[in-house]
């Protein structure tokens, strides 16, 4: 069976990067002498519109607008995500904050506006959308690991496929990140032997083995049974004190209020309210944002 093959609900690996848009190369084979491996190595001989300004924010949107058909989903949404914040957006079901986290590394092109990745334009429909998404570890709802490859194999493949990567420099990488997210005995099984938490934190591994700058999780709990939430975030948890700079969708209130450096509250396609999430949670300034947290919290 080939690497490639897969169920249907899993379009993209933990970059962001469409399985369909991966080069068809020996797995097994040595890195090639003219691909940047990874790290500063892969950011050298770049076009200026690919290369990343250590200067500018990690993430920064601009009067983003998201139409599907007539239905306006974003309405114009200006956000700068810092180095080493945790920006924690939440709000109702259909008030954009997914869409929002998609259109960051363009897994939904947005209608009008910019995204800016450290000072890439990701609308520009010259740049290399895929190089500048091995530098965004994404972490969807549902895990999205290849059901027939083990848990080693999930998370070396994008590694060699994307960055190029030898088999065993992959699997080292691949080794480090599992022992990370608590999962050092899983390597050689299959993800049907996991529980929920257990997949979720593979995929965790699997986004920070491609070394990312950020990371983005899209309500990376709410497919999991309640008592399973813990262990995904306390990776999560951990993964703040490093420094990682975050952009989470969650409902996990909790979370945003221990771990996060700033919330975000989202209704109809806009931002209602934002600040220190203690602040916000125990204070909302807007009438929306009370009426919503008077019924989660």
């Amino acid at each position: 069976m080939s690497d490639l093959t897969q169920d249907s609900d899993a379009g993209v690996i933990g970059t962001g990067t469409h399985l369909s848009n991966l080069p068809t190369v020996d797995p097994s084979a040595e890195p090639s002498a003219e691909v940047p491996v990874d790290g500063s190595a892969r950011l050298s001989n770049l076009p200026a519109r690919d290369t990343p300004d250590p200067s500018a924010p990690p993430i920064r949107v601009v009067n983003l607008r998201k139409s599907f058909g007539e239905l306006e989903v974003l309405k114009g949404i200006n956000l700068t995500v810092e180095r080493r914040e945790v920006v924690c957006v939440i709000g109702p079901s259909g008030s954009g904050k997914s869409t929002l986290l998609r259109s960051v590394n363009m897994l939904e092109p947005p209608t009008s506006g910019e995204v800016l990745i450290e000072g890439i334009n990701m609308c520009d429909p010259d740049v290399n959308l895929d190089l500048v998404r091995a530098r965004i570890g994404m972490v969807f709802q549902q895990f999205n690991l290849f059901p027939h490859m083990t848990v080693l194999r999930n998370v070396t493949i994008a590694q060699q496929k994307v960055l190029k990567r030898s088999k065993a420099e992959a699997e080292r990488v691949a080794a480090e990140m599992l022992a990370r997210v608590g999962l050092t005995e899983k390597l050689d099984v299959h993800p049907s032997q996991l529980s929920g938490g257990q997949q979720q934190r593979v995929a965790i591994a699997r986004s920070l083995a491609m070394n990312p700058d950020m990371m983005l999780f899209d309500e990376p709990t709410s497919a999991l049974d309640p008592e399973l939430v813990g262990e995904v975030l306390e990776v999560m948890r951990d993964l703040a004190k490093s420094g990682m700079t975050m952009m989470v969708v969650t409902h996990e209130m909790g979370f945003a209020r221990e771990v996060g450096t700033r919330l975000i509250f989202m209704d109809d396609g806009v931002v209602i309210e934002e600040g220190d999430p203690r602040e916000v949670l125990a204070n909302p300034q807007q009438a929306r944002t009370q009426s919503f947290l008077s019924k989660v919290l």
